[in-house]
C-alpha cells in the first residue's frame, strides 16, 4: 500500500504518470522526492480539501465510492437537491484518471460554439460518436449523453469552470472539443475546479478511505464497508450509494483476461485504476457489458507511460514514421492510428509540429518540462536529431503544408485539424506509441444510471457513472467523450440517487 500511495502522489495535477512500482532504493528515494514535489505543486483547493477521517459518520443520506471528476460532480448534484453526501476515495488524492485528462471535453450545441459560428447538432454528435464506437453504442445512453452535453458545459460555468476554448478530436468533424480558456490540459484545471467546489458546499471527501464492499438488506443496497488507512475497517449506512470507481486500465490481471494481447502494453492510467468498482457490484449479481472493449491510445510517451493529448494533432501535427513520411490520416479514430502506428517495422512514430501548434496547444509546454519534446530550429536539424532521413521529412512537410493550403489531404482524407501549415519554426517532435488508455466495458446502466441485474432489473438504492460503466462509448471511445461522460452521467447519478434517497426518509 505504501508503495502505491508514493506512487500516485507522484502524478503532475497537469496530466499525470502512470508509475511502476520497483525495488531498487534508488529509484525510491527519488520517487519519494518527486512526491514532495508534486504534492507542493497541487493547489490550495486540492491540498486542503479532504475531510479528516475521525470526522468519518456512521451514516450519510448518499456514500459516493470514488473521487475522480464522476464522484466530485455527483457529490455537488446530491448536495443541490438537498441531500448530505460523503466521498470515499481510496488513494491519498482525490483527482483519480479526471487528473490525467488532456484533451478536453465534448459537447454540441454550446454557446462556445455558437460564439465562433460553428453549425453543430445533437444529433451530428450522436451519428458520429456511434460511427466511432462501431454502431455498437447503448443508443439510449448516446442519446442523454449527446442531448445533455450543453447543459453540461453549463453547469461547469456555474460552479467557476469555464470550458471556452475549442479544439477538434479524431472521428468527430466539428469543433466541439471544450477546455480551458488558455488552451491547457482540461484535467488538472477540472479536478482542482471541483475539489474546490466540493470544499465550498462543506461536502466531506475522506482520501486513504478503501471501500471493500457495498452492503445491502432486503434487496436494497444499504451502506458500505470501508477501510481506513489500510488499517481500521468501519461500516457506514446511506439510503443510496454511487459508484465512481473508474475502469481497470491498470489492473494487468483483468487486461489479459479480457485481452490477452495487451500483456506487454504500458498503461496512461493511475494505479488505483482497478476495477474495485466492477467486482464490488458484480458480487451484488450486477451485470457488465463490453468487458473486451479496451482501448489502445496511438500517442503515448513510453519512458513514463504519459498520454500526448489528442489536442496535439487536431491543432495540426502530423505523424511520421522513422523513413520521415506520414503513413495515415492523423485524425481518424484511435483505434485505426493505434494500428497504423503498429504496422510500422518499428512500432512507433513521432508526432511532429511546429511553433504554431505548440502556440496553440499549451499542454505541449508541460510535455517539453518531462523532456519529452525534440526541437530543431530548422526541419533538417529536427530530422538529423531524431535519426529521420533530412530529405524525407522535409519534403513530407512541404507536401503537407501544400495540402493544407488547397485544404486537401491527398494522401489520407484528413479533413479536420488543418486549419494552420507547419511552416513556423522552430520544428517539434515527441516520439510515441500506443499504450493502454481507457476501458469501454464496466457494469450495465440505464439512463438513470442505476445498476442493472442481467434480467434488466436495477439492483435498488445502487446507481454508477463514469469508466466504471459499459455501453456508451461502444467498441473505441471518441478522444473528449470521458470528460463528458463523467459530467453528464456524474450529474445525473446525483440526481437519481436524490431522489431515491429522499425516498426512503
Amino acid at each position: 500500500m505504501k508503495k502505491v500511495i508514493m506512487s500516485l502522489l507522484s502524478l503532475s495535477l497537469f496530466a499525470g504518470i502512470a508509475v511502476g512500482c520497483t525495488s531498487d532504493q534508488d529509484k525510491t528515494a527519488k520517487k519519494s522526492k518527486e512526491s514532495k514535489e508534486s504534492t507542493e505543486v497541487t493547489s490550495g483547493a486540492s491540498a486542503n480539501g479532504y475531510t479528516d477521517l475521525s470526522e468519518l459518520e456512521d451514516q450519510y443520506d448518499i456514500v459516493i465510492i470514488g473521487a475522480g471528476g464522476a464522484g466530485m460532480t455527483a457529490a455537488l448534484q446530491a448536495k443541490e437537491a438537498g441531500m448530505n453526501p460523503a466521498i470515499l476515495e481510496k488513494m491519498p488524492v482525490a483527482g483519480g484518471n479526471t487528473i490525467k485528462s488532456s484533451s478536453g471535453m465534448n459537447a454540441s450545441e454550446t454557446k462556445y460554439q455558437k460564439a465562433e459560428g460553428i453549425t453543430d447538432s445533437n444529433d451530428k454528435f450522436f451519428e458520429e460518436t456511434l460511427k466511432g464506437g462501431k454502431g455498437t453504442n447503448d443508443k439510449e445512453l448516446l442519446r442523454f449523453f449527446v442531448d445533455h452535453s450543453a447543459d453540461a458545459i453549463d453547469w461547469l460555468d456555474t460552479k467557476g469552470i469555464e470550458l471556452s476554448n475549442l479544439t477538434i478530436t479524431g472521428g468527430m468533424s466539428e469543433k466541439r472539443t471544450h477546455r480551458p480558456a488558455d488552451g491547457s490540459a482540461i484535467g488538472g484545471y477540472l479536478v482542482d475546479g471541483l475539489v474546490r467546489n466540493v470544499k465550498e458546499e462543506k461536502i466531506p471527501l475522506f482520501v486513504n478511505a478503501n471501500v471493500t464492499e457495498i452492503t445491502e438488506k432486503d434487496g436494497q443496497v444499504n451502506g458500505v464497508k470501508v477501510k481506513l488507512n489500510d488499517k481500521e475497517t468501519k461500516e457506514i449506512k446511506s439510503n443510496a450509494v454511487i459508484v465512481t470507481t473508474g475502469g481497470f486500465g491498470a489492473n494487468k490481471e483483468m487486461l489479459e483476461q479480457y485481452d490477452p494481447k495487451l500483456k506487454d502494453y504500458v498503461t496512461t492510467n493511475q494505479e488505483g485504476t482497478t476495477g474495485d468498482g466492477i467486482k464490488m457490484i458484480e458480487k451484488l449479481g450486477g451485470a457488465t457489458v463490453d468487458m473486451k472493449e479496451i482501448q489502445i491510445h496511438p500517442t503515448v510517451q513510453q519512458d513514463k507511460s504519459f498520454l500526448i493529448g489528442e489536442v496535439v494533432r487536431g491543432e495540426g501535427a502530423i505523424l511520421a514514421s522513422q523513413e520521415g513520411t506520414r503513413f495515415v490520416n492523423e485524425m481518424d479514430t484511435r483505434d485505426k492510428v493505434s494500428a497504423a502506428i503498429t504496422a510500422l517495422p518499428e512500432k512507433s512514430a513521432y508526432l511532429v509540429f511546429d511553433q504554431g501548434v505548440r502556440d496553440r496547444a499549451k499542454a505541449i509546454d508541460f510535455y517539453d518540462e518531462q523532456g519529452f519534446v525534440v526541437e530543431g530550429a530548422t526541419i533538417e536539424e529536427l530530422a538529423k536529431k531524431i535519426d529521420m532521413p533530412e530529405a524525407a521529412l522535409k519534403e513530407t512537410v512541404a507536401q503537407w503544408n501544400k495540402e493544407v493550403q488547397a485544404k486537401s489531404d491527398t494522401q489520407f482524407n484528413r479533413a479536420t485539424g488543418m486549419d494552420h501549415d507547419l511552416s513556423t519554426g522552430p520544428y517539434y517532435a515527441i516520439k510515441i506509441a500506443p499504450g493502454i488508455h481507457h476501458t469501454m466495458g464496466g457494469v450495465k446502466i440505464n439512463t438513470k444510471t442505476e445498476v442493472l441485474k442481467e434480467d434488466g432489473a436495477p439492483i435498488k438504492g445502487l446507481y454508477a457513472a463514469g469508466e466504471v460503466t459499459g455501453g456508451l462509448h461502444g467498441a473505441n471511445r471518441i478522444g473528449g467523450n470521458a470528460v463528458a461522460d463523467i459530467i453528464i452521467f456524474g450529474r445525473q447519478s446525483g440526481t437519481e440517487a436524490a431522489n431515491f434517497a429522499s425516498a426512503q426518509k
